[in-house]
């Protein structure tokens, strides 16, 4: 097989040939057919996130044909296509695990980051944790964001709370295209903040139902109900706090963020609150394919090569790709 390898945080992914892996007891082999490329693995790759485990390989937005059984797993069949998010493992017997909070698991494991990723020709992984794909009838190039930028999407929309009907998305990447589809359908009007001046990105955040795009410099033209970030930029924090009318709600939705500067209190005051999504569970992966079945997305990506994957990394960093970057093994 061959895999892109991050040696250590900084330095360039490198290709290897490395044997084929049998999978152990309860977990599956997949032959990788597309793995998108989100902004936590270039967290990763660039060591904003502290690395666990070294060498890796990156990547959790994974679409696979599964070819090999571990002993015990009957959930799935060879030949199937299945998908591989950024949950990898759970303990089951925390308080978290037990309480319906997976996602917050004291001793999980990430796809690529505690176990290799993506990145690669062929990968193994947790079949209790690899997501049935037969009934989204959309090529694996398109279905590979869903697994992480669609999901953490979901999460981040769960957690705007009910009634939202003026949503703002701030930073407008692979999980904003996809996600402000999804409120469409379920009635919000969404606006888009983008970097100011960023004309394309904002005639681009139009083209999937937004009615208001601007910079992130500038106010909306109603106070929003909520507001969700997906950019790392902390400086958003106020900034969006400014948009949210009275008792709104600011989602962070990212793993790493810039440190977020002091603030006036009067911008958090009258009952605003600013709330961060850790992850996501099962079931926000089981509640969020039923909703793509029902509402097919269109997924703009931007194909590369497995080893072209630095280069991928070097156009997510440059904010050169509208949509989604995704690998094709």
């Amino acid at each position: 097989m061959q895999a892109m390898v991050l040696p250590a945080a900084g330095q360039p992914l490198r290709m290897e040939q490395r044997p084929v892996p049998a999978p152990a007891t309860g977990e599956l082999r997949l032959r990788v057919v597309a793995c998108a490329v989100c902004r936590t693995d270039l967290h990763v790759v660039d060591g904003d996130l502290p690395l666990p485990v070294l060498p890796i390989v990156p990547g959790h937005e994974i679409v696979g044909v599964v070819e090999a059984l571990g002993a015990g797993v009957q959930s799935h069949r060879i030949g199937e296509l299945v998908g591989v998010p950024w949950l990898g493992h759970t303990c089951g017997h925390c308080f978290y695990c037990t309480h319906g909070s997976e996602n917050l698991c004291d001793t999980p494991r990430f796809t690529g980051y505690h176990r290799d990723g993506g990145f690669a020709t062929h990968v193994v992984a947790e079949a209790d944790f690899c997501l049935p794909l037969g009934l989204l009838h959309q090529a694996p190039a398109r279905v590979a964001p869903l697994m992480c930028a669609g999901l953490i999407g979901w999460r981040c929309l769960k957690a705007a709370g009910p009634g939202v009907r003026r949503l703002g998305l701030y930073g407008f990447g692979a999980a904003a295209h996809l996600i402000a589809q999804v409120a469409t359908v379920q009635g919000c009007k969404v606006h888009a903040f983008t970097r100011p001046g960023d004309a394309e990105g904002q005639a681009f955040a139009r083209s999937v139902g937004a009615v208001w795009a601007g910079g992130s410099d500038e106010l909306p033209p109603q106070p929003l109900d909520a507001a969700i970030i997906f950019a790392p930029v902390g400086s958003l924090v106020p900034a969006a706090l400014r948009a949210v009318r009275k008792g709104g709600r600011v989602v962070c939705g990212g793993i790493h963020m810039s440190d977020i500067p002091a603030f006036a209190y009067r911008l958090l005051w009258e009952e605003r609150q600013v709330v961060s999504v850790a992850n996501l569970t099962r079931q926000d992966a089981n509640e969020f394919l039923v909703h793509v079945q029902a509402h097919p997305l269109q997924v703009h990506i931007a194909t590369y090569a497995l080893a072209q994957a630095n280069e991928a990394l070097a156009d997510l960093r440059a904010g050169r790709v509208q949509g989604a970057a995704v690998l094709l093994p």
